[in-house]
């Protein structure tokens, strides 16, 4: 399981500390990231629609009292001493309309205005601590934010833009929840057995699956390095999270490795099969001949997993990726987002420079928020790698 910030790409992390961090997220949940005139923009407005009206009304008809709707208003967006000035600024409008307007001067009307200016100012104080409760609430999701930010960066250790003989690009967005955690996970390493890449998406969401996604991403860590085959590999993910995770939880994953020049080994896991996208936009989606079962739930099962081995030449490049890209509904007639049929001409160029990968990986994620109208109901994982290319005496080039 993955986590990153919504508003920001995987890969281009800011290395801000903690309290930058958490002062961002406050700005962005309380809406302190805007002017203070716009958002004070609603309360104005307001103010000018009980004048308009009270005007418009005439002067035997008292509407002044409907300015009590200010200090409502101004407790959804202002800071409370924001919020006084403006219920202030309210209050002389509201005078200037009842002495020069609606000319408030007898007895009887002197005791209604007296109740319309002890109410409204009530109501301003009460709107005050209501603002104040908003922001204390706002500060304690900024600290949520932060500290769910820091386990993403603990946990998911973003790869370089080159490991080992690849090239890579990356996007990940969480559309969990206010913590930003979300529930797909990836990892690539160079490994004496050759690069090695992890794609997987944990069951469910919040704390359980940052558990198992711990698990699931210590293990593959270090078996990579340990285990001769893609299938051993797998096996150690696989007992540590019978040791380690909860009875039905499980992890769709995909496991691949670069070793031999010119081909790539895939075991499929229940995961979202990759798409190899040639030079001249030509699509294979990289279906397995044996599937497995995710990791989690090799008990329900006889036998082994084995891995398929499949060609992968320099100008080819791999797209990985987590159910939330190919099941990302249009937005009207609810079809699926058709990924074999789109990363053609969106990526075939990536091959060419790390510079043309990475406005590949950004050309296909935006066409993904085109396709669902801008907005994701799951997370999304996609993950371009290429290999530059292989010298004549077997071993790789370097990116």
């Amino acid at each position: 399981m993955a986590f990153w910030r919504r508003d920001r790409p995987a890969g281009t992390g800011d290395g801000a500390p903690p309290p930058t961090r958490r002062r961002t997220a406050l700005l962005a949940a309380d809406l302190q990231d805007i002017s203070p005139l716009r958002r004070a923009a609603p309360s104005l407005l307001a103010v000018a629609g009980v004048v308009l009206a009270d005007l418009l009304a005439g002067p035997n008809t008292y509407l002044a009292p409907l300015m009590a709707v200010v200090p409502s208003i101004a407790a959804l967006t202002l800071k409370p001493r924001e919020l006084l000035l403006v219920c202030l600024f309210g209050l002389v409008v509201m005078f200037g309309l009842n002495h020069y307007f609606d000319r408030v001067g007898d007895p009887s009307d002197s005791r209604f205005l007296f109740g319309a200016t002890v109410s409204y100012i009530v109501v301003s104080a009460f709107s005050a601590w209501v603002a104040e409760l908003r922001m204390r609430r706002a500060a304690a999701f900024a600290a949520v934010s932060s500290v769910a930010e820091a386990a993403q960066r603990a946990l998911l250790s973003h790869p370089e833009p080159a490991v080992g003989p690849l090239r890579l690009a990356v996007r990940y967005v969480s559309a969990a929840d206010a913590a930003r955690i979300g529930g797909d996970l990836y990892s690539v390493l160079d490994t004496p057995h050759g690069t090695r890449v992890l794609v997987g998406d944990v069951r469910g969401k919040g704390l359980g699956a940052v558990h198992t996604a711990a698990v699931v991403l210590g293990a593959f860590r270090e078996a990579a390095y340990d285990e001769a085959g893609l299938p051993a590999v797998a096996a150690r993910i696989e007992a540590s999270m019978h040791r380690h995770v909860a009875d039905g939880e499980f992890t769709t994953a995909l496991l691949a490795e670069f070793r031999d020049p010119g081909r790539i080994d895939l075991l499929h896991l229940g995961h979202v099969p990759p798409v190899r996208v040639r030079a001249d936009g030509r699509t294979d989606v990289l279906e397995a001949d044996d599937p497995w079962l995710p990791l989690g739930l090799a008990d329900l099962a006889t036998g082994r997993p084995r891995s398929g081995s499949v060609p992968f030449g320099p100008q080819d490049v791999l797209v990985l990726c987590t159910d939330g890209v190919v099941e990302a509904r249009r937005r009207g007639d609810g079809s699926f987002y058709p990924l074999a049929d789109r990363a053609g001409p969106l990526v075939k160029d990536g091959w060419r420079s790390p510079a043309d990968l990475e406005a590949a990986v950004g050309g296909l994620y935006a066409d993904l928020l085109l396709h669902t109208g801008g907005e994701l109901a799951d997370d999304a994982l996609l993950l371009l790698i290429t290999r530059p290319g292989d010298r004549p005496d077997g071993h790789f080039a370097s990116p």
